[in-house]
């Protein structure tokens, strides 16, 4: 069977996700709604740039292999949705043309259309998707609610406070940052209070959480969300959490659960992103500037503990919610004293994560979600390459906050390919290039991800950085350290 398969978004992520169904025989096309410039039309055996090893499609002939065959399946960007619709436009626009098409599957990218509800529409009008119904789709979308979860099914994770009055989460703020005991006449001072972790309840784009070590951060921040808006109404409520402490881990997984059915999780090789702007983790945080894969210290003692700690009891729940989730779930953990603790579910694959862990992924990623859609997960063999990958990503000139677009990209192709990387496109577009022409130019923040492999981690890491030497736009920058530290 050939599929004709879409896959819904626009960045990093949906760029790999491309690459590696184009490397499947059962695929005969794949649409990008609405893409990048990376995803432009194409085919897996073209040679032009869109096709060739830096847009990350034909591979290299070094570690990752030509995964694919010339004549592959022909790729295309779809745009239907005009200037600003509403999601609910969107989501009918796509309904339309999949059954126009005749395309099999559908693919969810990010987390937004998901909340929205988009795969119970698809489901509803009698067409196969991958991801979440928008029940199951709140462990994302709101904080509180997922706390909620982890509370009631005994997934490990922090303490926490919910609220949506803005006085009584100022009151609460300074309760825990006035909690130290008073020190005597001539004694030491007393510990300062620990940091507390501020989390917008809503979607906020990877900037919805505040690590506060100190009062006036803090009532700045609760101020900020609830009473100002600056996220607007993804900060109505808050969720105050106790500050854990260690190094963090992203493990994604691909789900098949249904009313009735017992449910899976088959859990993918675990990854480490690295959010905070500038090296050595300093600076605001961001969607992500780079991934490891496999994260570093990631025992098979603390696998273990993930799946009988975490992984078992959301299995759990998702069963006993009754949750329609045929899709995949992202745990983004923190390592703390021998055991694995949840700092959040993401009901989607991650970004920078998946350009990381995909290449890694020695099986047929549309099989994959062709058994997560079918109920057959539990009969899938995952299998991995050993190695690693290294992902840092490249960024406009400032990013995260105000950044410069139109910029053309440039290529040295005969540098990068000796690197045997691949480069997945976000923040592109289609336009002029520049003297080693791509004919891309800026769009986003987060421009594009090298992903380079290697043996170990320290390999891939020097493959990656040599690679991005081989790249250019103006303003461009990216950190120095990506999977150097724990």
């Amino acid at each position: 069977m050939f599929m004709k398969i879409l896959v819904i978004g626009s960045g990093g992520r949906e760029h790999a996700m491309v690459w590696k169904l184009a490397r499947s025989e059962r695929v005969e096309k794949i649409y990008a709604a609405p893409g990048n410039g990376g995803t432009a039309q194409g085919s897996e055996g073209s040679q032009t740039f869109e096709g060739s090893q830096v847009s990350g499609f034909a591979g290299s002939q070094g570690s990752f292999g030509n995964q694919g065959s010339a004549g592959g399946p022909e790729w295309e960007n779809v745009d239907l949705f005009g200037r600003d619709p509403a999601e609910e436009e969107i989501q009918e626009a796509l309904i339309r043309y999949v059954a126009k098409e005749g395309i099999d599957l559908t693919v969810v990218g990010p987390e937004a259309p998901l909340a929205a509800g988009i795969a119970d529409r698809f489901r509803g009008a009698g067409l196969a998707v991958v991801g979440p119904g928008a029940a199951a789709a709140r462990l994302e979308s709101s904080k509180a609610y997922a706390k909620s979860f982890m509370e009631k099914y005994g997934v490990r994770t922090a303490r926490y406070l919910a609220h949506s009055d803005p006085a009584e989460a100022l009151a609460a703020v300074r309760t825990h940052f006035d909690s130290a005991p008073s020190a005597g006449k001539n004694a030491p001072a007393p510990p300062a209070p620990p940091p507390l972790v501020i989390k917008a309840d809503g979607l906020a784009a990877g900037k919805g959480v505040v690590i506060a070590g100190d009062l006036r951060t803090a009532e700045e921040t609760v101020a900020a969300f609830m009473r100002d808006g600056s996220l607007g109404g993804a900060g109505k409520n808050i969720v105050l959490e106790e500050f854990l402490q260690g190094p963090e881990v992203s493990v994604l997984a691909a789900v098949s659960a249904a009313p009735g059915r017992k449910g899976v999780i088959l859990p993918f090789v675990s990854a480490r992103d690295h959010k905070r702007r500038f090296d050595r983790d300093r600076g605001p945080n961001t969607g992500g500037m780079g991934a490891i894969a496999p994260a570093p210290g990631f025992t098979a003692a603390l696998e273990r503990d993930f799946e009988e700690a975490i992984l078992a009891p959301t299995l759990r729940g998702m069963e006993a919610e009754g949750f329609d989730y045929r899709g995949f779930i992202f745990f983004g953990l923190l390592l703390q004293n021998g055991g694995c603790y949840l700092l959040e579910y993401n009901v989607r694959l991650g970004d920078p994560e998946t350009q990381a862990v995909l290449p890694l992924m020695d099986s047929d990623f549309a099989e994959l979600c062709a058994a997560i859609e079918s109920g057959a997960l539990a009969d899938f063999h995952l299998a991995w390459k050993p190695g690693a990958v290294c992902a840092p990503v490249a960024v406009a000139a400032g990013y995260p906050g105000e950044y410069r677009r139109g910029d053309p990209i440039a290529f040295n192709e005969a540098a990068f390919a000796k690197t045997t990387a691949l480069c997945f496109t976000a923040g592109a577009i289609r336009g002029a290039g520049g003297p080693e022409g791509s004919g891309l130019r800026t769009a986003g923040g987060r421009v594009l991800t090298v992903s380079a492999y290697g043996a170990d981690g320290a390999e891939a890491r020097a493959r990656a950085y040599r690679a991005l030497e081989a790249v250019r736009f103006e303003g461009m920058d990216y950190r120095r350290d990506i999977g150097e530290i724990s």
